[in-house]
């Protein structure tokens, strides 16, 4: 039996997962999730660069959950970065800054690594799915598509539209002028009808991860906080649609109180955009909240590996 600790350090928070891997049995077994909003990816799609506060940030989250791993009695840890890290040019000081605070270090991963440990966390422990389901995991930096079965991985690609990348590019205010949300929706579509081709297939299992379909499942269920209810919830496209209007026409403190965590009011309505363009594009009725992901991809592998 391992206890492992797996970090999974996006553009907009950092995950926590600890995990038993059983590898008589090949079973994992969560022991304890956290998350923390610590956008990492301020300023990086225009600047190229992490700044020192967000590492800072970083570093203040992963020392937190450094006192929570010593609880737990953690004998692995293993720690991936996503697209911030991905993008930023400073990245390798970034990391050796961590390393020297910390004593974790990270892995940065490929969108392509990414997409495929995604697709792996979202589904595990599901005991029905479909011959050919789909995964789509809208993060800060990228959203990543995923088709396959339980056999393996068909096709998968990582985009450069994330919910703090569209936000930071395109919106000045909350909510934002018309020219705005037409200008984001549009890049929207744009990057996403190219991919229209190779993942049409596996539109009638369609499963969701990461913060932003997370919250919208939250609200569709009408919960005013996060509850592990959501998972398995089934999101509707008029759902999507519906809270796309709301949050396009309203302020940060509006969202807030319609039950949006404070650190992702902001940046909610861009990943909104992704899914109901994503939703609409490719003809998906509805799409099933996980709220699993990488850190349970990471924590299969390594089951898997041990």
């Amino acid at each position: 039996m391992t206890r492992l600790a797996a970090l999974d350090i996006g553009t907009n928070t950092a995950l926590l997962l600890i995990a038993d891997l059983d590898q008589r049995s090949n079973t994992l077994t969560t022991v304890f999730n956290a998350q923390e909003i610590i956008r990492l990816g301020k300023g990086v799609d225009a600047a190229g660069n992490i700044n020192a506060d967000a590492v800072w940030r970083l570093i203040a989250c992963l020392k937190k959950y450094q006192s929570v791993i010593a609880q737990y009695g953690v004998t692995d840890i293993v720690a991936v970065g996503t697209s911030a890290l991905r993008d930023a040019k400073n990245r390798h000081e970034v990391i050796q800054a961590v390393a020297e605070e910390t004593g974790i270090h990270i892995t940065t991963l490929s969108g392509a690594e990414e997409a495929e440990l995604t697709f792996l966390g979202a589904v595990a422990g599901w005991h029905r799915l479909p011959e050919c389901f789909m995964v789509i995991d809208i993060g800060g930096g990228s959203t990543e598509l995923v088709i396959g079965s339980m056999d393996g991985i068909a096709s998968r690609v990582s985009l450069d539209i994330g919910a703090v990348r569209i936000s930071e590019r395109f919106f000045t205010s909350a909510p934002p002028i018309a020219r705005e949300l037409e200008t984001a929706t549009q890049f929207i579509t744009d990057t996403l009808a190219g991919e229209l081709a190779s993942f049409i297939e596996g539109r009638d299992g369609v499963f969701g991860v990461a913060g932003t379909i997370v919250t919208l499942g939250q609200l569709a269920k009408g919960l005013k906080q996060f509850s592990n209810e959501v998972h398995g919830f089934a999101l509707h496209y008029r759902d999507v649609h519906r809270l796309a209007q709301t949050f396009a026409r309203s302020t940060l403190q509006e969202m807030i109180a319609l039950g949006v965590e404070a650190g992702r009011a902001d940046v909610i309505l861009a990943g909104t955009l992704i899914l109901h363009q994503y939703m609409r594009l490719f003809a998906v009725k509805t799409v099933t909240v996980s709220t699993q992901g990488l850190r349970y991809g990471l924590a299969l592998r390594a089951l898997r590996t041990s």
